[in-house]
Order: C-alpha cells, then sequence, then structure tokens
C-alpha cells in the first residue's frame, strides 16, 4: 500500500488519530477505532488492522481473541492528515457484538449490495452444481450465461413497458444477478464496469 505514516499529525490528538474502518469492496463502514504510530506500524508491517485501545492502554490487533480478523488493503489520511481511513477486507465480523458492522445491524447499503451478491457468487461457484443454481450456470459456460442475460433483459424491458413497479424491480434484480455471473465468469467484476462509466464521465466533462 502507498502511504507515508510520517506524514500523520499524531501530535493533535495527543498521539492518536480516529480511524474510520471501511470494508473495500462494499464501501460499508465497519467501526470507529484509534491508532498511535507504533499501531499504524504494525499494520503495515503485519498487514492486518492493530489499533490502539484507550480503555486499555495498548496496542491489539482485531481478531486476537475472536479471531475475526481486518486484513488491509489501503490507508488514507484526511486533508488535515490527523484522522485515517482504513481499506480493508474482513474474515468475519468486525463488531465485537457478532454483527457485520459497529453501526447498526444492516447489511452494506446501497451500491454495497452489488459487492455483497458478488462475493456469494465466487462463494456459489464453488458449489455443488446439483446444490446451486449459481454453479449449475457457471458449469454451463458464458454462452450460456450470456443467454440468461439476454432472456432477462427482455423480461425487464417488457415490464418496464407494460408492468408494475413491482414486477420491474424484480426483473432488473433477476438480470442484475445474471450480469454479475456472466462478469464472473469471463473472470471480471462489476468494478470493471464502473471504470468504463468513470472513464466516459471524465471525458464527457471537456464536451462541448
Amino acid at each position: 500500500m502507498t502511504f507515508d505514516p510520517d506524514t500523520v499529525d499524531f501530535a493533535k490528538g495527543n498521539g492518536l488519530v480516529p480511524v474510520v474502518v471501511q470494508d473495500a469492496d462494499t464501501l460499508q463502514v465497519l467501526t470507529l477505532a484509534y491508532m498511535d504510530r507504533a499501531a499504524v506500524d504494525e499494520t503495515m508491517s503485519s498487514g492486518e488492522a492493530t489499533f490502539f485501545s484507550r480503555s486499555r492502554g495498548g496496542r491489539w490487533r482485531k481478531g486476537e481473541t475472536s479471531g475475526d480478523r481486518l486484513h488491509v488493503v489501503s490507508i488514507t489520511p484526511d486533508c488535515d492528515a490527523d484522522a485515517l481511513v482504513l481499506g480493508v477486507r474482513p474474515v468475519g465480523n468486525a463488531c465485537h457484538l457478532h454483527r457485520t458492522s459497529c453501526f447498526g445491524d444492516g447489511d452494506a447499503p446501497g451500491l454495497g449490495r452489488i459487492a455483497r451478491l458478488e462475493q456469494t457468487i465466487r462463494q456459489r461457484a464453488a458449489a455443488d452444481p446439483s446444490e446451486s443454481w449459481t454453479a449449475r450456470l457457471i458449469a454451463q459456460g458464458p454462452k450460456r450465461i450470456a443467454q440468461k442475460v439476454g432472456e432477462e433483459g427482455v423480461e425487464t424491458a417488457l415490464a418496464g413497458v407494460a408492468g408494475p413497479d413491482e414486477e420491474l424491480a424484480s426483473e432488473a434484480a433477476d438480470l442484475i444477478y445474471h450480469l454479475l455471473v456472466l462478469l464472473h465468469a469471463r473472470n471480471m467484476v462489476f468494478q470493471d464496469v464502473l471504470d468504463v462509466l468513470a472513464s466516459r464521465a471524465e471525458a464527457g466533462k471537456g464536451a462541448g
């Protein structure tokens, strides 16, 4: 990861900086913690989130007792360099109450559901095709999956023309699911699609 801990202003918080921990894939906020310089150094050397506990008065690595670990993929300081965002890929739960996030019971909101669905598709891909529709579909190959995307696209279009809102939402959900399966079968992820959209938006800024 590209990050220089020397740029962080630990002095402002008496040696500590607040750290927002965020799922790198779903962008769900998982917890708020604190780090001193040694915790940052240990996090960078181990690749696992290590914090400073104000109640214990010392450092602790997430998962030492629970086994629920946070693998760090990025560390980003804020504009004043006195707070950090940790992008992580969690193994287990981030919250000590055995929840995905310390901020409520809900799962990843908004577009985070796409990333969560991609995780489920990756898991189901390794399942027994006789027990999983996703595994069975993937086993049939990209051509069959693409056919299903086409079928679901037609059904979504028809629902958009003449169906109630509930039907359109349901058909669109089926379409998105099958599209994600197709991307997986082609060793792609939805982020590849978002990158194209971002590139188009950037190009559009210069349009007259």
